[in-house]
C-alpha cells in the first residue's frame, strides 16, 4: 500500500507537460523507462536470486524515490533522461522480486494454491491505494508539484522501513520447491520454455503495451477536451479503483473459465475501450474507460499464476524479471508508437488506431486456444484440482 501511494501517478504527464516537453517527447522518455527496466530485467533478477528477493526490492525502492525528488529539482530535458534511466533500473529491481518473494512466502506456508486469491487481494489494496493516492495527488498539487512528488517519495522511504522490519529474506538458494538442479537461470528458462509459454509471455506483454499507455494518454484525450487537473486526476482514481477491485474476481474467473478463454476475452475487451475512444466523445471515453479498463487486470493476475507455476524457485526472480523484460520492451515501444500516432492523427483517431495491437495479440493466442497447447511442462491440471 506504501509502495503505491504514489500522488504523481495520476497526473505525471501533465507535469511534464508543464515542464513545457511536448507529447512525443514525454512518449520518448517513458518508452525510454520502460526500455531501460526491460534491459535491466535480467541482471537485477538474477542479483534479487543472489542476495534476496526483499533486498532487490530496498534498492528499486530507494532509486525511484531519489529520482522522483530530482523530477522536481530540475527542469532540463536532458536530466530527466538521466532520471528516467536511473528510475527504470528502480523498477527492474523491484519487478519480479517482489512476486517471487510473496509467492515463496506461500510455499514455505504450503498455500501455493491459494496464490490466485491472495495476489488478487494483493493487487486490490496496492491498487486501490493507488487510486486514493491519485485523487490526493490532484489536490496536493494545487498546493505545488514539489509536495506532490516529495510525498510520493517518502511513502516509497517508508515502504522500505516496513519492509526490512516485517518481512523475512529468502534468496533463490533458499527454494524449498525445486524439482530441477539447473545451475543457471539460462537453462532453467530452456527447459520450461514451451511453445505455448513463449506466445502466452508476447501476448501478454501486448495486452500490458496496450492497457498501460492507454490508461497513461487518457490524462492528455482529456486534458485536450478541457478537463482541469483535479478532473483528470479524479477519473483516473476511478479508474484505478475498478482496476484494483475487479481482480477479486480472478480466483473464481480462474476456476470457472481458465486463462486460455480469459486471455482473448480481455483483448477484445482493451480492443472495445480504444475504439469507443476513438470516437471523440468526451463522456464516452470516460465511460468506455472506467467500464473496461478493469478486466484485463483479472487477466493479470491469473498469467501471474500461470508464470510462477512454471517457474523453478531457485531461479524464480530471474526467470519472472524475464518474461517482464518482454512485457517491458514491449509497453515502452507501445508508449512510442501510440504518442506518434496521437501526435499524427489527433488524440481520438489515435486511440481508435491503437486498437490493432490488442486485435493482434488475440490473433497470436487463437492456436494456443483450440489446440489446448501446454503452457508449462508440467501436465496441467483443472483449477478446483490444484486448490483442493
Amino acid at each position: 500500500m506504501l509502495t503505491n501511494s504514489l500522488f504523481q501517478r495520476g497526473v505525471f504527464v501533465l507535469f511534464l507537460l508543464h515542464r513545457g516537453f511536448s507529447a512525443e517527447q514525454v512518449a520518448l522518455l517513458q518508452t525510454l523507462l520502460y526500455l531501460v527496466s526491460g534491459l535491466a530485467e535480467l541482471p537485477t533478477g538474477i542479483i534479487a536470486d543472489r542476495i534476496g528477493r526483499r533486498a532487490g526490492i530496498v534498492i528499486g525502492q530507494l532509486l525511484i524515490a531519489g529520482c522522483l525528488l530530482g523530477q522536481v529539482a530540475f527542469a532540463d530535458y536532458g536530466v530527466f533522461v538521466a532520471l528516467f534511466i536511473v528510475q527504470g533500473v528502480g523498477m527492474a529491481c523491484v519487478s519480479g522480486s517482489d512476486t517471487a518473494l510473496l509467492y515463496d512466502l506461500l510455499v514455505r506456508r504450503g498455500a501455493t494454491a491459494g496464490y490466485v486469491k491472495i495476489r488478487s487481494r494483493f493487487t486490490m489494496l496496492g491498487t486501490v491505494t493507488s487510486g486514493a493516492a491519485i485523487v490526493l495527488g490532484g489536490q496536493l498539487q494545487q498546493i505545488s508539484w514539489g509536495v506532490v512528488y516529495a510525498g510520493s517519495a517518502a511513502c516509497l522511504v517508508l515502504a522500505v522501513v516496513v519492509l526490512m522490519s516485517r518481512v523475512p529474506e529468502i534468496r533463490g538458494a533458499d527454494a524449498v520447491d525445486e524439482q530441477h538442479g539447473d545451475a543457471t537461470a539460462w537453462r532453467a528458462m530452456l527447459r520450461v520454455a514451451t511453445p505455448a509459454l513463449v506466445t502466452l509471455v508476447v501476448v501478454s506483454g501486448l495486452m500490458h503495451a496496450t492497457l498501460t499507455p492507454f490508461i497513461i494518454f487518457t490524462q492528455k484525450t482529456l486534458s485536450d477536451q478541457g478537463a482541469g487537473t483535479a478532473l483528470v486526476s479524479v477519473v483516473i482514481s476511478v479508474g484505478f479503483f475498478a482496476g484494483g477491485l475487479t481482480p477479486l474476481l480472478a480466483d473464481r474467473a480462474n476456476r470457472r473459465i481458465g486463462y486460455r478463454v480469459i486471455v482473448p476475452l480481455s483483448l477484445l475487451t482493451l480492443a472495445l475501450a480504444l475504439g469507443l475512444s476513438g470516437l471523440g466523445l468526451v463522456w464516452v471515453r470516460i465511460a468506455a474507460f472506467l467500464a473496461l479498463v478493469g478486466i484485463p487486470e483479472i487477466t493479470a493476475v491469473i498469467v501471474d499464476n500461470v508464470f510462477n507455476e512454471a517457474v523453478p524457485s531457485r531461479h524464480r526472480a530471474s526467470l519472472l524479471s524475464m518474461i517482464t523484460f518482454v512485457e517491458s520492451a514491449l509497453i515502452g515501444v507501445g508508449y512510442l508508437v501510440l504518442g506518434a500516432l496521437m501526435d499524427g492523427l489527433g488524440s481520438s483517431a489515435g486511440m481508435g488506431t491503437y486498437a490493432a495491437v490488442p486485435l493482434l495479440a488475440c490473433l497470436l493466442w487463437l492456436p494456443v486456444l483450440f489446440r489446448r497447447a501446454r503452457v508449462t511442462t508440467e501436465i496441467e491440471k483443472p483449477a478446483d484440482q490444484k486448490a483442493s
